[in-house]
């Protein structure tokens, strides 16, 4: 059984950063869901009951979580389902925990800068190292991928591109030159 789920909601508390004793980064938050739906008698738009979450996120994604989210923010969040109960003085409690794939701002909110991060890996398209501070550093073309170039994962036209080759920046990941 596949428990995935994808939540759209506001941040409700601090993000707390932790590693676990193996070494791990975590991060997690309160993520709070509440169903909106239109009241004709009233002919307005009303908030109904509101979900509760525990999201967390592990590695590169917990790093991420913490430099990127903030409380009272608007976020989708991606996941598996977990639900925890315990009992404590003769009651039970319930928890519904979402160990989180993907987290990111909820565009309709907002807008966001999205900034990639180095340890992601090499930029699609990027066919040799920047000349850059990273001088020194191998970074791998496609020939590493071990893709030859009818195998390629993504076709240049799929995304609207050009058949030309694409510049990237190589801090950002965006295309150099793009209107901003």
């Amino acid at each position: 059984m596949n428990d995935s789920i994808t939540v759209r909601g506001f941040v409700a508390s601090e993000i707390r950063s932790s590693t676990t004793p193996g070494g791990v980064a975590t991060a997690s938050f309160r993520l709070g869901s509440t169903e909106r739906r239109f009241d004709r008698s009233a002919n307005a738009w009303v908030d109904g009951n509101t979900n509760w979450f525990t999201v967390q996120g592990y590695r590169q994604l917990a790093g991420n979580m913490g430099c990127s989210i903030k409380k009272g923010q608007r976020v989708i969040v991606v996941g598996r389902l977990k639900m925890r109960s315990w009992e404590k003085d003769g009651r039970v409690y319930h928890v519904a925990e979402i160990d989180a794939e993907s987290v990111g701002h909820d565009l309709m909110w907002g807008s966001a800068n999205f900034i990639r991060s180095a340890a992601n890996g090499p930029v699609p398209g990027q066919t040799a190292a920047p000349e850059s501070a990273d001088a020194g550093h191998d970074v791998p073309d496609d020939t590493d991928s071990g893709l030859d170039a009818s195998e390629d994962s993504g076709d240049a036209n799929d995304a609207g591109l050009d058949d030309e080759e694409q510049d990237f920046d190589a801090e950002t990941g965006e295309l150099k030159g793009a209107a901003a």
